[in-house]
């Protein structure tokens, strides 16, 4: 781009007149456009994994047992938003946030593209590479929609509804096209569908790539020089030096399957703390930022309760399904895979509802703790409400009607949309100035913390009765909503002038 197209970028928020896309600013178009076509391409090949990893190797999968399958896609869940805090660094001191997720965007497709290929070593690669797209991405692309508003602007809450609206759109189309795919031709098949709908968003966010306030081809908090040619040295030694050390302890046989779950596991604990201390501790976090940053750890452990739940929709879930839940109705059959699309499509049916009852509600709405909380206790309802149809049988035989597993699907996304929006919105309110995509990269870790435990938590699945299982996990989440509800009138005051 030339010097005179780059003097006329938007830098800054556009005004409130602004209304093109809804009622909102036409980069939300650009930026839930593409994430239409990452979550399409990232649930549909998450809504058929656990099923590919669990399906026998003659039927074309990699003949896991059930409990493991289940803990090795929850691993992969948690590399992919590890590698979140890289790409928030990255974005802040590096690439800037448009490069960021244009790249993260590049190494997701070619992700994908490397999972078409019918063998486990290509499976594997592409993994690795859409962890690190999405790590990438992810983190960037919310802190851009956040920059398309000023902070006292009414319509953010709405706006992160309806990007999360355009996020579920993928997530239901995802699953329809990937699942048919890998139930009628191959699962390999629908991991080439999801390549497709990655490259279909790469093309769209480049095309609307004008509409993007606060684009910047060079980072905001920029290293100088000097440093940066370091940090690049720094970066490609260890990425040589890592994947050196993986691959000796591979050969010698002490990397099993099972060691690296576990490790990933205790990085997504210990990861998360790190990261706080270190804000907290910054010369360049003010008294101000860090005195909101106390009430954000309330939010971050009430995202890690909910995403735990949230995430076992394509894990335990989707084997329950594949097992004891009918795959017909009205005499039309369809795959497991599908319920996963119930997911999106109700996310999808509610986002505008919920975005129209806030934007209709202005300063009057809940504060964002309380639509947090009650999101959590929803995602604890979704597990309950599994208890029933699960709970009477002699044996594992038994088909449930698909309505149970659709009703806890309602359940969970309503919660997801009152959680997710309005954690992502409160990240973007109450970020440091100087970790701004950083800590939206810590609201991942969230996510990378719930996927860690859950890795470890369904390995229990199969191992206990399936009415004990959910309904504990469901009751430990109901009590982390209501404790949430407990604190509000501390977190109303230390958030403060946050909403």
């Amino acid at each position: 781009m030339s010097n005179a197209a780059a003097d006329t970028e938007p830098t800054q928020p556009p005004p409130g007149d602004d209304q093109a896309f809804f009622g909102q600013p036409r980069g939300l178009m650009t930026l839930s456009g593409l994430e239409v076509w990452e979550r399409f391409s990232f649930l549909g090949m998450q809504a058929i994994l656990v099923l590919y990893f669990a399906d026998t190797v003659a039927h074309g999968g990699m003949g896991m047992e059930p409990g493991t399958a289940a803990s090795v896609s929850a691993a992969y869940g948690t590399l992919v938003y590890l590698v979140s805090v890289a790409g928030g660094w990255l974005a802040d001191r590096m690439l800037g946030s448009y490069r960021a997720v244009l790249y993260g965007g590049i190494l997701i497709a070619c992700g994908h593209y490397a999972m078409a290929v019918p063998t486990d070593a290509m499976t594997w690669i592409g993994l690795g590479l859409i962890s690190a797209g999405t790590g990438l991405l992810k983190p960037n692309v919310a802190t851009m929609v956040g920059k398309l508003y000023r902070t006292d602007d009414e319509r953010r809450d709405a706006g992160f509804a309806l990007y999360y609206m355009g996020i579920n759109i993928g997530a239901f189309l995802g699953p329809l096209i990937t699942g048919w795919l890998g139930d009628h031709a191959s699962w390999h098949w629908g991991f080439s569908a999801a390549a497709f709908g990655m490259t279909l968003g790469l093309a769209q966010y480049v095309l609307g790539r004008r509409h993007l306030a606060g684009r910047r081809h060079s980072a905001e908090f920029a290293l100088a020089p000097a440093p940066m040619r370091r940090a690049v040295r720094l970066i490609v030694a260890g990425a040589v030096v890592v994947a050196v050390l993986a691959t000796v302890l591979a050969l010698t046989g002490w990397l099993t399957m099972d060691r690296f779950v576990d490790l990933l596991t205790l990085v997504s604990v210990i990861a998360p703390v790190v990261y706080f201390v270190v804000m907290f501790r910054s010369p360049r976090v003010t008294g101000e930022e860090r005195g909101r940053l106390r009430p954000y750890v309330v939010l971050f452990l009430a995202s890690v309760v909910f995403n735990f739940i949230l995430f076992q929709a394509y894990s335990t879930m989707m084997l329950l399904a594949s097992t004891n839940a009918r795959t017909e109705i009205l005499g039309f059959h369809f795959p497991a895979s599908w319920y996963a699309s119930a997911l999106g499509a109700f996310e999808v049916a509610l986002a505008r509802v919920v975005a129209g009852v806030w934007a209709r509600m202005g300063p009057r709405q809940p504060h964002v703790s309380n639509k947090i909380a009650l999101g959590v206790i929803l995602g604890g309802l979704s597990f309950l409400l599994m208890v029933v149809p699960t709970s009477g049988h002699s044996g594992d035989t038994y088909r449930m009607a698909a309505w149970w597993i659709v009703g806890s699907y309602l359940l969970l996304g309503l919660g997801d949309i009152l959680l997710e929006t309005s954690g992502m919105s409160a990240t973007t309110k109450l970020a440091p100035a100087a970790f701004a995509s950083q800590t939206m990269a810590l609201w991942f870790l969230s996510l990378a913390l719930a996927n860690g435990i859950q890795a470890q938590v369904v390995k229990l699945y199969g191992e206990v009765s399936n009415p004990a299982y959910f309904g504990v996990n469901g009751a430990i989440a109901v009590v982390a909503g209501l404790a949430v509800v407990a604190a509000a009138p501390w977190l109303k005051r230390t958030m403060h002038p946050v909403h």
